[in-house]
């Protein structure tokens, strides 16, 4: 009855949202012709954050590399926004509509990865791309240069902002950029996402909270004296013990992983402090609080088994994406118009190699346009700090192809591709997809009503609360102390 209900809802929505017309507009087209005189800049600033491959809160030549060139473009910019050094925000034009596009650019930790389509670490032990952020980024900041022209020849009329958004991989930046307000006068925000299909996303992402639990016992020599110990990896292991336990008795659609950060020195000591590093997830956020409660009085019980005390901290976590049809038939309708995405037989054999490799179906690249899905499942997997700002400003999002179809994501496949033609091909794809999207918000105010009428309906009576602790974002001492030098 709910999916029923729902289905009406946004049917009736989508009704009323504008009906696409078959020419562009004139702003559209210089929208694209931008993407395109952008293209070497575009392909350079790409590779260059590539290579750096800086991870979460470390992004500091990544987050300059795009900076600067906004900053060149004619924004106005500000650096080291929401108390995070990386974090910067890029704003032209005056008064309303206000449109906010987000772009990432931190890496994944020990997946550095030469371009090619066989594994060789590009530097040993290094970070890598895995999850094309260095396209993600430099994409969406293209499409916000595009509108900016437009604003400054007069041809729109509003305000674009580019938010740099750092640790998207770790604590979730944008987190605290919505507690700083940033997001506060914003009408609408997109973001897309590098991926293996090319769609219009109406499917949501998962639910995801981030917890550590530390147990605090008491040392002793474990042969000579180990009653007089109380063992701190005693309590992470009643604790592990138990949580594997309880995943009988959660939704199949929970999902649970951990790992121990530190279990103690060596064998001979009884460990008097021991921490596990756990993530539970959810369809919703609400079984995610569910879990977290759950795994809360867990952590209570064996440090009661155990003669230890316990100690339960929430370092972050993100909301399910909450979707915007009418937004996402924007987005498709000016997929339609770019057509489908095209890649050289080079550049299908180089991910077909990957797909070999990786012993996945060798089917290529794929460029086709998915077709627009009213009635989404459940998702798939996966967690963006991209959701939290859904729940708090009506948000498009959509991704498209970048790497070959199918191979692993979050790993070296992706940071191989990421680093060629395909990923520059995909990248320039999505800016003007994100252009011309937001084109359509500046000259149709119908559809800008549309978005926000689903927005509040879908938001109603609700309260947005964020996976955040108090106090500032969890920035490494070697970055503040660059950056006070």
């Amino acid at each position: 009855m709910k999916n029923a209900l729902t289905s009406l809802i946004l049917a009736l929505l989508l009704l009323a949202a504008p009906a696409p017309t078959d020419a562009a507009s004139k702003a559209k087209e210089e929208a694209v012709a931008s993407i395109d005189r952008q293209q070497s800049d575009l392909t350079q600033m790409s590779d260059q954050i590539w290579a750096f491959a800086e991870t979460a809160l470390r992004e500091v030549q990544s987050a300059s590399v795009l900076a600067d060139y906004a900053e060149a473009q004619g924004f106005e910019v500000e650096r080291g926004v929401a108390e995070m050094p990386t974090a910067f925000i890029a704003t032209y034009g005056m008064g309303k509509p206000v449109i906010g596009i987000m772009g990432e650019y931190d890496a994944l930790p020990g997946i550095s990865q030469k371009a090619q389509p066989t594994q060789e670490a590009r530097v040993e032990g290094g970070g890598g791309h895995g999850c094309g952020h260095n396209l993600f980024g430099t994409a969406s900041l293209a499409a916000a240069v595009a509108i900016k022209e437009l604003i400054a020849a007069g041809e729109l009329d509003g305000t674009i902002r580019f938010y740099g958004t750092p640790a998207e991989e770790a604590i979730g930046g944008k987190l605290y950029m919505i507690r700083a307000g940033l997001f506060d006068d914003v009408d609408v925000a997109l973001a897309w996402h590098p991926s293996d299909e090319i769609s219009a996303d109406t499917d949501s992402s998962q639910a995801l909270a981030d917890f550590v639990v530390e147990f605090r016992g008491k040392t002793a020599h474990a042969a000579a004296d180990p009653w007089n110990g109380r063992s701190a990896l005693d309590g992470i292991e009643v604790f592990t013990h138990a949580i594997n336990l309880m995943r009988e008795h959660v939704r199949p659609t929970a999902r649970i992983h951990y790992v121990i950060a530190d279990g103690g020195n060596v064998p001979n000591v009884v460990p008097d402090y021991a921490k596990l590093w756990c993530w539970v997830r959810d369809t919703e956020h609400n079984g995610v609080n569910d879990l977290l409660e759950r795994a809360r009085a867990i952590a209570q019980g064996a440090a009661l088994a155990t003669g230890t005390e316990s100690t339960f901290t929430v370092q972050s976590g993100d909301y399910e994406m909450l979707p915007n049809f009418a937004g996402a038939k924007l987005v498709h309708d000016n997929f339609t118009w770019l057509g489908p995405l095209e890649f050289t037989e080079a550049e299908q054999a180089f991910a077909k190699e990957i797909q070999q490799v990786t012993e996945v179906e060798q089917v290529g690249l794929k460029g086709e346009i998915k077709p627009l899905d009213l009635e989404p499942g459940p998702p798939d997997g996966g967690s963006t700090d991209v959701a939290d700002v859904s729940w708090n400003v009506p948000t498009i999002h959509l991704s498209v192809t970048t790497a070959a179809f199918e191979a692993p994501w979050h790993a070296w496949p992706v940071v191989a591709a990421g680093g060629t033609s395909i990923g520059h091909k995909g990248m320039n794809y999505a800016a003007k997809a994100l252009a011309a999207t937001m084109v359509d918000l500046y000259e149709n105010p119908e559809a800008r009503a549309a978005m926000k009428k689903e927005f509040e309906e879908k938001t109603r009576d609700f309260v947005y609360k964020p996976y955040i602790p108090e106090g500032p974002p969890p920035v490494p001492e070697e970055i503040l102390e660059a950056q006070g030098e």
